[in-house]
C-alpha cells in the first residue's frame, strides 16, 4: 500500500463522515465500505435549497445537475495560479510570522499574553480564554476517552443479555431482532444515565442540581400541557433560560440564599445574610471542574428543544408506525429516515430523556443528534462506524491539533488582537493578515473539541454529524459557507426553526412573496444563532450582517443563472470568481466582528489597510490573490463532481 494512497484515503470525505460519500436517504448497508450512492450530504441550511436530493447518482446526471467541466489542473490558467499560490502563501505565513518575534515594537504590549511553549525557543499564545479551557485539559481528556467505552464494554459483559447475545454471534448489533435490540437499548441507557450523573457532579458540583431542575421542568412542558401548547411553551421556555442563564451568572447559591434570607429572617429563621458566609457560599465552594456550568449549557438548549419537538410531532402519528407503512427494516435506515421516523412512544420516557441531553461525549460541545436519530443508534449500532474508519479519523484530529500547535507557538495573532494594539504600526498586508489567521485560530479551535468529542462518541458506538465539512480558507460562498459550518447545528436550525418557519417559501408562497418569505425567515434564525452564541450585541450584529451579506449573492444568483451561460462556462467561471472576491470579504468582515475584534477593531483595520495609497495597492493586489484561490475552489468541487460528490457548500 503506498503512502499516496494512505495519505488520500486519511483525507478522503468518506474518513471524516460517510454522510458526506453517501445520500441522506441511503440505508446503512451502503455506506462507508460498501459502495456508496454519491449525493449531496451537505444539504439543509437557511436560506437555501431544502429540497431533498434524488435517490441515486442516475436521476440526477440525467438532470443535468452533475455535468462537471473537464479537468482544469494542467492547463497554462492553473499553472499561473499555482505560481501565485506558491509565492502568496508562504508571504502570508511569513508576515504574521514577523510581528510575532521579540524584536517587533510591539511585542512587549502582548508579550504578558503568552504563555511558556514546548516548541524551543517560543512561547505559545494561548490568551484565548475559550480554547485555553479544552487544550489545558487535554491529557485528562483522552483519559477518559479510553476509560469510558472500557467501562461500558465491562458493565456490558457483567450483564446477563450481553451473555445471551454472544451466544449467537451472528446476531451483531447491526442487524439484532428486535427484542435484543430493546435489550441493547436499556442497556446502553443505564450505563449513559449512571455515567452521566457522575460525569455532571465532577463537571459541575453542586450546581448539577440547576442543570437537573432545568431538565425536569423542560420534560414537564413537553409532558403536562395539551400538544397544542407544546412547541409555543418549549421555545419560551428554553430562550427564556438562555437569558436567565446570562443575566443570573449560573445563579450562585450564595445569591439565592441573600435573597432568600429575608424570607428567613421575617419566620424567626436564623439567618446569615452575608454573601460571603452564607451557606449558599458553602455550596458554591463545591462547584467541580467546570463551576460554570452555564457557559456551556447553550448546546444543552438544543437537545432539550430535540426533545420536546420530536416527542409533540409523534402524536401527530396515526394509523400504525411509518416503519410498517413503509416497510422499513430498523436495523437499516438511511440517516433521514433515522432522524424523520419518531421512535416508539414508551421511548419517550425521563429515562431516555435524561440519557440522552446529558450523554457524556456530547454533552460539553456537541455534535448535535436529534433524539429520534439517538434512539435508533442506541438499538441498532450504525454501520457507519468501523475499526479503521474511527482509527484515520483519530489521525486526523492529532495532526489538526499539531497544526493548531505550531500556529499558537509561531503566529500570535490572537495575543496581538488581545492587547489593544496602535494599528498604525502594521502595515496593511501585517493587518490583513492578523486579521485572517485570527479567523483560521477561531476555526480551529472549534474544529478541535467537536472533532474530539465526536471521536469520543464514535468510539463509543454514536455516530453524529461533522461540524465542520470544509477548511475554513476553501469557501466563496456565504450561502455554501453555513451549510458547512457547525454542520449539526445547520442541521438542527433547519429541522426545528426554518422549516416550521415556513422555509424559502416554496409553491405555497410563489414569487416575490416567497423571497421576501426566505429573508425574513434567515434574519429570525441567524437573530437566535447570534443570541444562542451570546447575549452581546456584536453578536447580534454579526447575525444581522450575516444576512445582509447574503442577500447580494441571491440577488447575483437572479442575475446571472448559470443556465443562460451554456457554451460560456470560462465567462461565467470569471464573473462568478469576482463576485467570489466580495462573497469572502464579506464573510471576513462579518466573523472578525462577531468572533475577534468587534465592530470597532473592524473599523481600526479596515481605516489601517484602505487608509494609504500603499494600502490601495495592497487591497488591490489582495483580492487578484482572492480570485485565483476562487478559482481553484472552484475546481476542487469540479473534481468532486467528476467523481460523483456533489457538497453544497
Amino acid at each position: 500500500m503506498s503512502l499516496f494512497f494512505c495519505l488520500k484515503r486519511l483525507f478522503s470525505l468518506d474518513t471524516l463522515d460517510t454522510r458526506f460519500t453517501a445520500s441522506s436517504w441511503t440505508p446503512s448497508t451502503s455506506s462507508g465500505a460498501d459502495k456508496p450512492t454519491r449525493i449531496d450530504p451537505a444539504k439543509l441550511v437557511p436560506g437555501l435549497d431544502i429540497q431533498d436530493g434524488a435517490s441515486d447518482s442516475r436521476s440526477l446526471q440525467s438532470k443535468g445537475s452533475w455535468n462537471a467541466q473537464p479537468s482544469k489542473w494542467a492547463t497554462p490558467e492553473f499553472f499561473l495560479y499555482y505560481v501565485v499560490i506558491g509565492v502568496a502563501v508562504p508571504l502570508m505565513i511569513k508576515s504574521v510570522y514577523n510581528v510575532s518575534t521579540p524584536a517587533h515594537p510591539s511585542y512587549s504590549k502582548y508579550e504578558h499574553l503568552l504563555s511558556p511553549g514546548w516548541i524551543p525557543g517560543r512561547k505559545v499564545d494561548n490568551s484565548d480564554s475559550q480554547y485555553s479551557g479544552f487544550r489545558d485539559n487535554i491529557p485528562y481528556m483522552f483519559l477518559l476517552v479510553v476509560l469510558h467505552p472500557l467501562l461500558r464494554r465491562v458493565c456490558d459483559l457483567i450483564r446477563p443479555t450481553e451473555r445471551q447475545s454472544l451466544q449467537h454471534p451472528q446476531r451483531d448489533s447491526h442487524n439484532a431482532p428486535d427484542g435484543q435490540a430493546d435489550a441493547r437499548l436499556d442497556r446502553r441507557v443505564q450505563f449513559d444515565v449512571g455515567f452521566a450523573c457522575v460525569y455532571l457532579l465532577a463537571l459541575h458540583g453542586t450546581s448539577a442540581l440547576k442543570v437537573f431542575l432545568i431538565l425536569y421542568i423542560n420534560f414537564t412542558l413537553a409532558n403536562s400541557l395539551p400538544k397544542a401548547y407544546v412547541p409555543l411553551a418549549t421555545w419560551a421556555f428554553n430562550i427564556g433560560i438562555l437569558f436567565a442563564n446570562e443575566l443570573g451568572k449560573g445563579y450562585p447559591y450564595a445569591a439565592i440564599a441573600q435573597f432568600l434570607s429575608p424570607w428567613n429572617n421575617a419566620i424567626g429563621a436564623s439567618s446569615d445574610t452575608n454573601v460571603d458566609g452564607n451557606w449558599g457560599t458553602y455550596l458554591d465552594n463545591y462547584g467541580g471542574l467546570q463551576p460554570r456550568w452555564e457557559i456551556l449549557f447553550n448546546i444543552t438548549i438544543l437537545r432539550l428543544i430535540s426533545f420536546n419537538l420530536d416527542y409533540c410531532w409523534s402524536l401527530d402519528l396515526v394509523g400504525g408506525s411509518p416503519l410498517e407503512k413503509k416497510q422499513l427494516d430498523p436495523s437499516e435506515l438511511s440517516e433521514r429516515n433515522r432522524v424523520d421516523i419518531p421512535a416508539k412512544a414508551a421511548d419517550y420516557s425521563f429515562r431516555n430523556y435524561f440519557a440522552y441531553v446529558l450523554y457524556s461525549p456530547l454533552y460539553l460541545a456537541g455534535p448535535i443528534l436529534t433524539f429520534n436519530d439517538y434512539m435508533s443508534q442506541l438499538r441498532y449500532r450504525p454501520r457507519s462506524i468501523s475499526y479503521d474508519r474511527t482509527c484515520l479519523y483519530g489521525i486526523r484530529f492529532l495532526i489538526s491539533l499539531l497544526t493548531m500547535e505550531v500556529m499558537l507557538h509561531f503566529l500570535y495573532a490572537v495575543a496581538i488582537s488581545k492587547s489593544q494594539p496602535a494599528w498604525q504600526v502594521y502595515t496593511p498586508f501585517q493587518l490583513s493578515m492578523l486579521g485572517y489567521f485570527n479567523l483560521h485560530i477561531i476555526w480551529l479551535k472549534l474544529l478541535l473539541p467537536w472533532r474530539f468529542f465526536r471521536l469520543w462518541a464514535l468510539l463509543d458506538g454514536i455516530d453524529p454529524p461533522e461540524n465542520m465539512v470544509r477548511c475554513m480558507s476553501d469557501n466563496y460562498s456565504a450561502l455554501a459557507f453555513w451549510r458547512g459550518w457547525h454542520r449539526s447545528f445547520n442541521r438542527w436550525i433547519v429541522r426545528y426553526i426554518y422549516i416550521p418557519l415556513g422555509g424559502s417559501g416554496g409553491t405555497r408562497t410563489p414569487g416575490e412573496g416567497g423571497k421576501v418569505r426566505a429573508v425574513f425567515n434567515m434574519l429570525v434564525v441567524f437573530t437566535f444563532v447570534a443570541l444562542w452564541h451570546d447575549i452581546q450585541l456584536k453578536l447580534l450584529i454579526w447575525g444581522w450582517l450575516v444576512t445582509l451579506f447574503v442577500l447580494p449573492e441571491v440577488l447575483a444568483g437572479y442575475a446571472f443563472p448559470k443556465r443562460k451561460w451554456q457554451g460560456r462556462e470560462d465567462v461565467y467561471r470569471m464573473i462568478c470568481g469576482i463576485g467570489a472576491v466580495g462573497n469572502i470579504l464579506m464573510m471576513m468582515a462579518a466573523n472578525l466582528v462577531g468572533f475577534a475584534v468587534g465592530l470597532d477593531g473592524l473599523r481600526d483595520l479596515v481605516r489601517g489597510i484602505v487608509g494609504s495609497y500603499s494600502g490601495l495597492v495592497f487591497l488591490a493586489a489582495a483580492c487578484g490573490a482572492l480570485f485565483v484561490g476562487a478559482q481553484v475552489m472552484f475546481e476542487l468541487r469540479e473534481h468532486e463532481l467528476r467523481h460523483g460528490i456533489k457538497l453544497k457548500c
